[in-house]
């Protein structure tokens, strides 16, 4: 399990790029760079981090299902994965 002030750091920065996202296309599409770098740093999509939604863990992480391999592992074992199915070769 990731710290908790390390998840509210990650979502305070999904608040600030959602806050600034249309200013930031705006003036990209002015290419007024002077203006984009007076932004906050945190206003930038590419600062924001992949975590998972149940353990916070950030390493590791499947998009498709916004989970770590470890937890994905364990719900998909578990069968709370629909479609998931263990395969074997």
């Amino acid at each position: 399990m990731a710290k908790k002030s390390w998840i509210a750091r990650n979502a305070r920065k999904k608040e600030t790029v959602e806050k600034y996202a249309a200013l930031r296309l705006k003036l990209k599409a002015e290419k007024d760079y002077v203006g984009l770098s007076m932004l906050p740093r945190d206003a930038s999509p590419t600062r924001l981090v992949n975590r998972c939604e149940i353990t916070g863990r950030r390493r590791a992480f499947l998009r498709r299902f916004r989970l770590s391999r470890i937890t994905f592992r364990e719900l998909a074992s578990a069968g709370m994965l629909p479609g998931v199915t263990k395969s074997s070769w």
